[in-house]
């Protein structure tokens, strides 16, 4: 008798074929429980340079406002002059710093990668991005919902006073650095103007 699923004359029973592998289902991050996911961000948020020796108290209130994602390369994550309502902490990756040189095309400002802290316009009012931001290639990085962040500050105010400090380093390198970019684009457009005036000067001199 040929039994269902068993081809008769086969002495292992299970014909020519091998039988198919059935894929093992893993859940995905998204479908693991909440308190798992929490567990984990906690750990990679005490562990980021960003939050060294941060609370236990505070990193359980950023991570309540917190989760990890991915973004393929050449993507905008922030845009200039947008609200700025979310801030990243970069795990892996590159991102590119840019701004927009009023309708002239990008500049870039500074590229930044793991450990850095990405937009701080957040903090500070009026909250609008000073910068667009771009990924260089793929990039995993914790986002932060800003405004949620923001409103927790009400209730523990000396968290804010912490990331005001972390962020203003961060602050001043942006500044420097823009500074720097700003430097190197005045100097290009003078050396510009001076060899089309010397240009110009032979144009004349050989016209005489």
């Amino acid at each position: 008798m040929e039994l269902p699923g068993i081809i008769a004359g086969n002495k292992n029973g299970y014909g020519n074929k091998a039988l198919p592998i059935m894929p093992i289902k893993r859940p995905r991050k998204s479908d693991r429980p909440r308190h798992d996911r929490l567990a984990e961000l906690r750990s990679v948020l005490i562990n980021h340079p960003f939050f060294h020796e941060l609370s236990a108290v505070h990193i359980e209130a950023l991570a309540g406002c917190a989760r990890q994602t991915r973004f393929p390369g050449d993507t905008v994550i922030l845009h200039q002059g947008e609200a700025a309502d979310r801030f990243f902490l970069i795990e892996d990756g590159c991102v590119a710093l840019e701004a927009d040189r009023h309708g002239q095309g990008m500049i870039r400002i500074q590229t930044l990668g793991a450990g850095d802290a990405l937009g701080w316009s957040w903090l500070f009012p009026p909250h609008f991005c000073h910068f667009s931001a771009r990924t260089i290639n793929p990039t995993h990085a914790i986002i932060f919902d800003a405004v949620e962040l923001r409103a927790r500050f009400k209730q523990a105010p000396d968290l804010a006073n912490e990331l005001v400090k972390r962020m203003a380093p961060v602050v001043v390198k942006r500044l420097e650095a823009t500074q720097t970019q700003l430097l190197e684009i005045s100097q290009i457009a003078l050396r510009a103007q001076l060899q089309a005036l010397q240009l110009a000067m032979s144009a004349d001199s050989a016209s005489l």
